[in-house]
């Protein structure tokens, strides 16, 4: 067992990707290092829709905007903290909440339409049901008229 503080494994850094001490790799303003855990996302197909289940623990409702352009369904989240530093029943000594935004993208087709797609956030999860496209039937002629 290695020893830890906070929480958190001191030897994360130190066993990381060697190359990040020459060339840094960006963090995320957004919980630093552990923002790759952030919109987790499960996609389930039903017989009429795709329902896509996001974790965003920590957000509020009004924080959360889904928006549906060019057939790209795009979940965006932002948040902000106050920068009070006083604290009133003594002093911080470490914080780890941050303030920053991040969003995820999913192709869903160019026929949806946004009145069709319904979301609700619920528990920290976000519930997207995304109708599948309507397929044209084929037609019946095979045979193509000459000109």
């Amino acid at each position: 067992m290695l020893p830890s503080i906070f929480g958190e494994n001191l030897f994360d850094d130190f066993f990381s990707d060697p190359f990040e001490m020459m060339v840094p790799q960006g963090r995320s303003p957004l919980y630093g290092k552990h923002a790759k855990g952030l919109m987790k996302t499960d996609v389930r197909e039903t017989d009429g829709s795709y329902e896509l289940d996001v974790d965003l623990p920590g957000f509020k409702k009004d924080e959360i905007h889904v928006d549906l352009k060019d057939g790209y369904l795009t979940i965006s989240a932002a948040k902000g903290l106050d920068k009070d530093e006083s604290a009133k029943d003594g002093k911080y000594i470490r914080q780890e909440r941050y303030a920053g935004a991040c969003s995820r993208s999913f192709y869903v087709g160019e026929t949806a339409r946004p009145e069709d797609i319904a979301a609700k956030y619920e528990d920290g999860i976000l519930r997207v049901s995304v109708p599948k496209e309507v397929k044209k039937p084929l037609p019946t002629v095979t045979s193509v008229t000459i000109q």
